[in-house]
C-alpha cells in the first residue's frame, strides 16, 4: 500500500512538475546537465540572495524519475540556507545510494518517495541528476566568491 502511494506521488511531480520553467533576473545561476549513463538533461535554475536559495526551477525531459526528483528537490532548497540545502542533499544521495533513512532532523518531504530506488543501482543517477546539477552550481558560486575575495585583497 505505502509502495503504491510513493509510486502516485513520483509519477504526479514527474507529470505536474513543480518549479518548473526558466527563471530570470538578477542574481540567477544556470547550469546544464546531462545524465552521462542515460542522456536525461536538466537545466537548473538558481537564485542566491546571500546564503540563502531564494528560488529555484528546472527545465528538462527524462525518465519520471529524473524529473520527479527535480520538481522534489526544488521543493525542498526553495527559501533555504545553504548549509540545510547541504544537509538535505548528503541525506538524499545516503538515503538513494545506501538505503539510509535520515535522522529525526532531516525531512526530505516528498523525495522520501524514492526511496525504492536504492534498490535500482542502475537508476541512481536518475534520482540524483537534479542533486549533481546542484552541486555544479554550489561549485561554480564558491569558485566565483573566492575569485571575488581575491579581486578585493
Amino acid at each position: 500500500m505505502l509502495q503504491d502511494l510513493y509510486r502516485k506521488l513520483v509519477m504526479t511531480h514527474a507529470k505536474y512538475r513543480q518549479n518548473h520553467g526558466n527563471l530570470e533576473g538578477d542574481n540567477v545561476w544556470k547550469v546544464h546537465y546531462k545524465n552521462p549513463t542515460c542522456g536525461d538533461v536538466i537545466t537548473l535554475y538558481l537564485r542566491l540572495e546571500r546564503d540563502k536559495v531564494r528560488d529555484v526551477s528546472f527545465e528538462g525531459e527524462g525518465c519520471s524519475i529524473s524529473m520527479a526528483s527535480s520538481s522534489m528537490m526544488t521543493e525542498l532548497i526553495k527559501n533555504e540556507e545553504l548549509d540545510t540545502v547541504s544537509a538535505l542533499r548528503e541525506a538524499f544521495e545516503q538515503l538513494i545510494r545506501q538505503g539510509e533513512k535520515p535522522g529525526d532532523d532531516i525531512d526530505l518531504g516528498d523525495a522520501m518517495a524514492l526511496e525504492g530506488v536504492h534498490k535500482l543501482r542502475a537508476r541512481h543517477n536518475c534520482a540524483l541528476m537534479a542533486w549533481q546539477a546542484l552541486d555544479k552550481i554550489l561549485d561554480d558560486v564558491d569558485s566565483y566568491r573566492g575569485l571575488k575575495e581575491m579581486e578585493i585583497r
